[in-house]
Formats: C-alpha cells, structure tokens, sequence
C-alpha cells in the first residue's frame, strides 16, 4: 500500500470523533500493513481512569513513533505533534453527528452491560449514558466535541501538506479503503 505521494504506509494516525470507527478501521489497517495498531486511550487511561502524566505520555508515545511502522488511534493534542511528525498518512473519521451519536451510544449500552473490559481494567459504566457532564459521558462527549473535531481536522487537512489526509465521511468509504489496493489513489473522498 502505498499514498498518493507515491511512498510507502507505514505510520498511520486515525482520528474523529468517539464511537466514529477509528479503532475498527485501525485494527484492520494494522493487520492488513502487518504493523503495530496503539490505542491512544490504553495509554492515557491508568487505572480508576486516571489519566497519564502528560510528560510520560509523551515519552511512551515518542518510543511508539519512532517505531517504523504503526497505526494510532486518538485524538490527544499532547501527543499530536509527535505522531503527526511521523505519520505518513491521516485517516480522519468525519461521519455525521446522528451516526455518530447513534453508535456511540448502542456500545456504550454494551460495554456497561456486558462490563468489557476497556483499558487497564476501566469500564465503561452504563449510568454515564444519563450524565450531561461530557468529562463523565462518552455520549455526551461525542455530542459536544462534533464540531471541534470537525473544524480542526477541516483545517488540518487544508494546512498540513506534507501528510496525506484521508476524510471517511461513511461506511463505505471505510470499507473501500480497505478494499484500495495497493495505493490509496482511489481513496474516499
């Protein structure tokens, strides 16, 4: 596989907002490039939710970038600079809010049911689809963040010529990448 500039993928950073698809698309973009696929949240979330320092964040995900081939899944600003430094290619998830919403909330439905395991032995809490306070509610977070995301990645794509940028705006745009072979010259729009 290779990017529209004509190297090689490699080092991938998938972005957009929660319950969009990122980690699904990665996961599958890992195993099909036969890189490491790392889960931005798996870091920062310690135990009990804490979050990681922001200095040993950054010095886990550095020892992670410097690696030649990955795929990243995450959003976090302390860290951004890093992977982008790195990163060949950017697959930014911009589905709409309702779908968006819609598939946020159905897993989190299933994590608190089912108490998956998420990351460090964190797990989602079925009452937090009641909670109004985005810091406590996935949901809501998704709700609140929509737009940010979409007018920062909107910006990013435009400014950051030296990474290829990627927008899946639908479901099919994300299986069609990964049907793409072996360039992304045919990639969603």
């Amino acid at each position: 596989m290779s990017t529209e500039r004509g190297g090689r993928v490699r080092r991938v950073s998938v972005v957009g907002n929660s319950g969009s698809g990122k980690s699904t698309l990665g996961r599958a973009l890992a195993a099909r490039l036969g890189v490491p696929f790392v889960e931005l949240d798996s870091i920062h979330h310690l135990p009990g939710w804490e979050p990681i320092g922001v200095d040993e964040f950054r010095k886990t995900v550095g020892a992670i970038v410097d690696g030649d081939g990955w795929v990243i899944d995450g959003n976090y600003s302390a860290v951004r600079d890093l992977v982008w430094a790195r990163a060949d290619t950017v697959i930014w998830f911009d589905l709409p809010r309702r779908t968006v919403i819609r598939q946020v909330l159905w897993r989190t439905i299933r994590r608190g049911v089912t108490r998956e395991e998420l990351w460090n032995g964190n797990r989602e809490r079925l009452s937090s689809v009641f909670r109004l306070d985005p810091q406590e509610s996935v949901v809501r977070w998704a709700w609140t963040r929509h737009r940010v995301y979409r007018e920062r990645y909107s910006r990013a794509a435009a400014e950051r010529t030296e990474v290829e940028f990627i927008r899946i705006r639908s479901h099919k745009d994300a299986a069609r990448l990964l049907k793409v072979s072996p360039t992304f010259r045919n990639k969603p729009a």
